[in-house]
């Protein structure tokens, strides 16, 4: 038991009779239960006919009755709040303000009701004081207000009883649906996601026009949430419990793609995010699981969002990591993948209750025909009451020298009523109105605007009892007005709906274990790291480098054009392991291959626009370019050069240095370059075709192997003037062509086509090493040096200094013949 403390100002001999003797117990229990009513009601439930909290729905009405329309200027925040505040809400500004705001952000609204000018906050950061921002009435929140001064719903008493608010908004938009609610009551919550307007608004007409569908049916028009953000929902079963039972959950992913986000490296570039989900609390998550090793395969992540381009977080992946198991890594560990818990707890005739979709749509269908049919009467009272008012001023104009000689004889202003009201049989209204007619009404003019007047309001009285006195035709207008919000208001759909993560393309990939802190994944069905297996290095002629997806060579068949590019040189390789890259300098440098990117299994011939280009991976000297690739295997073949002053050697490549990424492997005399390069045994043969259009063909075994600051020895034997254009190798029974492009020594480079003329290598006879070999070109007139030479598995190939195809003549047959002109200058043969 327990005794209330007595008054101070009661005198001494009054205190032991004020003091009552209270339960504890029921105390308790009775201002708990006044508290959990107080906030469940009037604070952090919505009410199902508007969608609103008490604090939102004062917030709009307050504006509205500001006039603080979409057309009209902004005006400061803090003048917003504290007119709430003073008149509907005493609850302190800042509630009011966190409200406001949230009704502003499209981040949290599906359908803004607030339009925002300022900072307004963002996933990551709270909004500026609202002293420095201004606002107003979005579009929609219109909408949701329109009606209110037509008695549509019903209004209350304010906080101090000094003036009137609305218990509920007139709601055009199915608010609650679109929009969504969340809130913390005492002992419930709310938890509701957003939807798209235009589903919701069919799914409502047909329940208007069907008040027996069932959900099955409503499902066909709202598959499931649109949430502000976009993303994807991933699994529907847990949406469609919650709108059977009111309460389900869902996970929602964000919108990811892969992209090379370096010439040499891909990443995962994401766009959208996962509902209230903010750029700083994915970066931060993936920093924490890189440095706590639960993340593998991620050098970087960078956030480059902006009010321009919306969300862009790009996250590097690492050379040797499938991006797309790196992605499903991410979805694992980081918020990239939420979950949303439904709860759909709403206010609904002032009781808490719980509701699947098909509640909640008959709810908001309820209000509506609620709605129209109080404005239609409304509408009807006014017309009426104006039709009765026209009546009576069409008698007074008919006979108005009686009417204004009654109204001079009256003694006062009751005694004209009076006689009015006698002598032309109207009602005390019509007498009044008459009274305080303005003189200018006394036209014929005016009479015509009355009668017109009268036979406009016999029409709209006749259309509005119709409406009143149909139900199927107030339906109807219910439906119509529907259909026009979401003409007006309603936008695509942002969010994916996907059955299940196997529907998405990344949804099966793999994690291993050890990304995800020791536990196994049941979708795992590949490695996370890319396998070691077999594949080649590939060069082209414009100095782009990629490799195989697979094992496959590169061939082009017979007759077929250069897509983009030609292939230069063809290297046999692993995903995992390195090549080098040979350059005219007669250096080595060492390439990853994972460094170069895949490119996808083609048919026909190869095109590498999807290359790196040669910069991006080496760092070259100025004059210096690459003449081909090279395996560094252990058991890779010798790598035979030659260079333009006729020198040949052969290198084992095997023996570079470890912790070297450029080395030599040739000493050169000044002024001599390497020209090519071909891994070879002695079994192949090597070419050498010089400026003089001689061509030397020898075994490869007649170059013994040498060390790599060894110079070479004699290759061909060079005439005065003459330097070698093209070195190259040639396997046994490799069918085999041989490309010259003659032209003038004196024309600028580039600048000439040329005659071409492609021959079967088979006639060309082989001569010895350090020998002049043969002719392989007869000049024209006007002619007198080879242009360009090239030595080569058929079929030949020929593009120009943009990589575009340039047509060669077909096989000519004579060793010695001359070419054919050319249409455009040749840039380079593979």
């Amino acid at each position: 038991m327990a005794r209330r403390p007595s008054s101070p100002d009661l005198p001494p001999e009054d205190v032991a009779e004020r003091i009552v003797d209270i339960d504890v117990a029921a105390e308790m229990e009775s201002s708990f239960l006044e508290y959990a009513y107080s906030v469940i009601y009037t604070r952090a439930l919505p009410d199902a006919r508007d969608g609103l909290k008490p604090v939102q729905r004062r917030i709009l009405f307050q504006m509205s009755e500001m006039g603080l329309r979409p057309d009209r200027p902004y005006v400061k925040s803090a003048r917003v709040v504290g007119d709430v505040m003073g008149k509907l809400h005493p609850h302190g500004d800042t509630a009011i303000y966190d409200a406001m705001v949230r009704l502003a952000q499209p981040f949290s609204l599906r359908l803004p009701l607030i339009d925002g000018h300022g900072n307004f906050g963002s996933l990551d950061d709270g909004p500026a004081a609202p002293r420095y921002t201004e606002a107003r009435m979005a579009p929609a929140a219109t909408a949701m207000t329109q009606g209110l001064d037509e008695d549509t719903v019903e209004f209350v008493p304010n906080y101090d009883n000094k003036t009137m608010q609305p218990a509920v908004l007139p709601s055009a938009i199915p608010n609650l649906l679109v929009n969504g609610a969340a809130g913390i009551a005492v002992g419930m919550a709310t938890n509701m996601a957003p939807h798209n307007l235009v589903e919701v608004v069919a799914a409502a007409r047909h329940l208007v026009a069907h008040p027996d569908a069932t959900l099955e049916d409503l499902l066909r028009f709202v598959p499931g949430p649109d949430l502000p953000t976009g993303g994807k929902v991933v699994g529907l079963e847990g949406v469609r419990e919650a709108y059977r039972t009111g309460r389900g959950a869902f996970r929602t992913r964000a919108t990811a793609r892969i992209e090379n986000v370096t010439p040499r490296r891909q990443g995962i570039v994401i766009t959208e995010l996962p509902y209230l989900v903010g750029p700083e609390k994915i970066l931060e998550k993936i920093k924490e699981g890189v440095q706590a090793k639960r993340l593998v395969g991620i050098s970087g992540a960078d956030d480059f969002t902006d009010r321009t381009h919306g969300v862009r977080l790009v996250v590097e992946v690492k050379s040797g990591f499938h991006p797309e198991a790196v992605l499903e890594q991410l979805y694992r560990a980081t918020p990239l993948e939420d979950s949303f818990n439904i709860n759909n707890v709403v206010l609904v005739d002032g009781q808490p209750r719980t509701l699947g979709l098909r509640e909640l749509l008959q709810v908001w269908v309820d209000h509506r025909i609620d709605v129209v049919r109080r404005r239609s009467r409304h509408r009807l009272t006014q017309r009426l009451d104006r039709q009765h008012l026209v009546e009576g001023l069409l008698l007074a104009i008919l006979d108005i020298d009686e009417v204004i000689q009654l109204i001079r004889a009256a003694e006062d202003a009751d005694a004209a009523r009076t006689r009015l009201q006698q002598v032309f049989d109207l009602s005390e209204k019509q007498a009044e109105y008459i009274l305080e007619l303005r003189l200018r009404r006394l036209t014929r003019f005016s009479r015509v605007e009355l009668e017109s007047e009268r036979d406009r309001l016999a029409a709209e009285i006749a259309e509005l009892q119709e409406i009143l006195g149909d139900e199927a035709r107030l339906r109807a207008l219910v439906s119509d007005e529907m259909a026009e919000v979401a003409q007006t208001y309603g936008t695509p759909r942002r969010t994916v709906l996907l059955e299940s993560a196997g529907a998405s393309a990344v949804g099966a990939l793999p994690v291993p274990a050890t990304a995800t802190g020791g536990r196994a994944s049941a979708r795992a069905a590949a490695p996370l790291e890319i396998a070691d297996t077999p594949c080649f290095a590939l060069l082209s002629a414009t100095g782009l480098l990629a490799r195989t997806a697979d094992d496959h060579r590169p061939t082009r068949p017979e007759g077929a054009r250069a897509r983009h590019d030609v292939l230069t040189s063809v290297v046999a390789t692993t995903a995992r392991a390195q090549v080098g890259a040979v350059t005219s300098h007669g250096r080595v440098v060492r390439v990853g291959v994972l460094d170069l990117p895949a490119l996808a299994p083609s048919h026909g011939a190869p095109s590498l626009s999807g290359g790196v280009p040669l910069d991006e991976v080496i760092a070259l000297d100025k004059g210096e370019r690459v003449v081909g690739l090279c395996s560094l295997a252990p058991d890779a073949p010798t790598l035979a050069l030659g260079t333009a002053g006729g020198v040949v050697k052969r290198v084992t490549t095997a023996e570079a240095p470890a912790n070297r990424d450029a080395w030599e492997v040739v000493g050169l005399k000044d002024g001599d370059v390497v020209v090519g390069c071909a891994e070879v045994t002695d079994e192949d043969e090597l070419v050498l075709v010089s400026s003089d259009a001689s061509l030397l063909r020898f075994r490869a075994s007649a170059v013994r192997p040498q060390g790599r600051p060894a110079g070479g020895m004699a290759g061909i034997a060079l005439g005065a003037g003459a330097r070698v254009l093209s070195f190259g190798a040639i396997g046994p029974g490799v069918e085999a062509q041989v490309v010259t492009v003659a032209g003038s020594s004196v024309a600028l480079p580039g600048t000439q086509a040329g005659t071409a003329k492609v021959t079967p290598f088979d006639v060309y006879p082989a001569k010895g090493r350090a020998t002049g070999g043969v002719r392989s070109h007869r000049f024209l007139k006007g002619e007198d040096t080879l242009l360009l030479a090239w030595v080569g598995p058929a079929p030949a190939c020929a593009t120009g200094s943009a990589g575009q195809a340039v047509d060669l003549p077909t096989p000519d047959p004579r060793r010695d013949g001359s070419g054919t002109p050319l249409a455009a200058p040749v840039h380079a043969v593979g």
